[in-house]
């Protein structure tokens, strides 16, 4: 199929205004449930052409460090990078919404999330995805987290949801520990259609962002916890960092693209521990979580076995 080289430039234009304007909304969103926390915003530009707006709060209330990051990027790619990816030549431009969010209470469960448009060559593609990592697990906020982004995608087809939560559950796994990263969500990558169509869902499933994460925030932001439930939020934060610099595509894009290495490394945690051997007791809410972790839930279904 020939690519229509206008029909991109436009797509390229809509949805570089799309990403500007969803990271307002979801940084105001984030800011009245933090209540005291205000993101800090760091506009820079890319050697070679591009750039991007940095959004971090720290130390807040509620978010002990959240990053809300947009870039609109395009160059050249290195020859050996350019091959990896799904496009042909080494022209590209690639612009996107990334976000992710440490809370400071173990109770509320970080999350990603991540929509782009790139354009390689003689191919464009979008992708993207959320996904929800508790420490502690909550059936009813799993549940209510993909039914959110099943609704998003049910307006488009009916096959995008089971597909997608199956990608996810596939692309964050650590294979060294044979555990998930968490709970998982949706996760898609060059749907191979009508871009038209495909940018509607990615409009609206980043628009499913705040309502799939803002009620479980609110839900457990004021649940009491102890030095031990902080400990195993920390250990679990380990696999997050551990994820991230080993499989997470969007951080290896982002460093052999030379990319803002500040802006790119905004998803690891404030604070983090590796304890040698470090299992939880059995029977514990510790163990369940990760019990769960080594196999995947029918989440949307209410949370059964899959």
């Amino acid at each position: 199929m020939t690519l229509d080289v206008q029909k991109v430039e436009s797509l390229k234009q809509r949805m570089s205004e799309f990403i500007h304007q969803l990271q307002d909304e979801i940084c105001g969103g984030l800011e009245r449930l933090d209540g005291q926390g205000r993101f800090r915003e760091d506009p820079w530009q890319r050697p070679g052409g591009g750039g991007g707006r940095s959004r971090v709060l720290e130390d807040g209330a509620v978010l002990e460090k959240a990053g809300v990051n947009i870039s609109v990027v395009f160059g050249e790619l290195e020859e050996a990078f350019a091959k990896r990816l799904q496009g042909q030549g080494r022209q590209f431009w690639a612009g996107g919404l990334s976000l992710v969010l440490h809370p400071r209470n173990p109770f509320v469960p970080t999350v990603h999330a991540n929509y782009r448009f790139i354009h390689q060559g003689s191919k464009a593609w979008f992708g993207g995805g959320a996904d929800l990592t508790p420490y502690y697990l909550f059936d009813e906020d799993a549940v209510h987290f993909h039914r959110t982004l099943k609704a998003a995608c049910d307006k488009h087809d009916p096959a995008y949801y089971p597909r997608f939560k199956a990608t996810c559950d596939k692309y964050f796994h650590l294979r060294h520990r044979e555990e998930s990263r968490g709970v998982g969500g949706i996760f898609f990558e060059d749907l191979g259609g009508d871009l038209e169509r495909e940018f509607e869902f990615v409009k609206d499933a980043g628009r499913a962002f705040l309502p799939s994460y803002l009620p479980i925030a609110e839900r457990r932001k004021d649940t009491p916890y102890g030095e031990a439930h902080r400990f195993w939020q920390e250990v679990r934060r380990g696999r997050y960092v551990e994820f991230n610099l080993v499989y997470d595509r969007g951080t290896i894009f982002g460093l052999e693209t030379k990319g803002r290495t500040e802006s790119i490394l905004m998803s690891l945690p404030p604070q983090v521990r590796w304890r040698y051997e470090y299992h939880p007791e059995q029977g514990s809410h510790e163990a369940k979580l990760v019990e769960v972790l080594r196999n995947p839930r029918d989440w949307a279904s209410g949370g059964q076995g899959g």
